[in-house]
């Protein structure tokens, strides 16, 4: 099961964070908010992160 962890503002910023997360271990997944038909790169994504793996998420976070 998969939780939000953090919101990005668009596809770049969102493969962004999942690069950082992954590259330290993580499993990560982006979705994008909205309806199918407005999916792209310019709406906003959810960072998405293994439920009760939060934790490790905002570790990461704290390192930067």
């Amino acid at each position: 099961m998969w939780v939000d962890f953090k919101k990005a503002p668009n596809l770049v910023i969102a493969e962004m964070w999942k690069e950082l997360l992954e590259g330290e271990g993580l499993p990560t997944q982006i979705l994008p908010e909205g309806d199918i038909l407005s999916w792209g790169e310019r709406v906003a994504y959810r960072i998405m992160v293994p439920r009760g793996r939060e934790h490790v998420a905002e570790e990461i976070l704290r390192k930067l």
